[in-house]
């Protein structure tokens, strides 16, 4: 978990992702798509990926990917995102951790 605090303590939106996951690109180029510039940690290409991989399923991610942090908060996985993006909730929440100027 200390893993993962580090690094996301400086970085307005981190996506743990894999690079075979297509729901993970999904959720990225959403994200993407309202200016944002996330910090992507792809951990299929990580040499401890799996490490903290399991940190993420410690804190409730499931699947692990994604896994989407908004300013420096455990915010869900593709569900969660979708859900907030379709609640007009998504774009604020990027705005308050300074990810997104409109």
């Amino acid at each position: 978990m200390e893993m993962i605090t580090s690094m996301v303590s400086d970085k307005a939106v981190v996506i743990f992702s894999k690079s075979s996951c297509c729901m993970s690109h999904s959720i990225t180029s959403l994200i993407r798509s309202f200016g944002a510039n996330p910090a992507v940690y792809e951990l299929d290409e990580m040499s401890n990926g799996q490490q903290i991989e399991r940190a993420l399923l410690q804190l409730g991610c499931q699947p692990s990917v994604p896994a989407v942090f908004i300013g420096q908060q455990f915010i869900g996985g593709s569900k969660r995102i979708t859900s907030l993006h379709l609640r007009n909730e998504l774009v604020p929440l990027l705005m308050n951790a300074r990810a997104i100027w409109i």
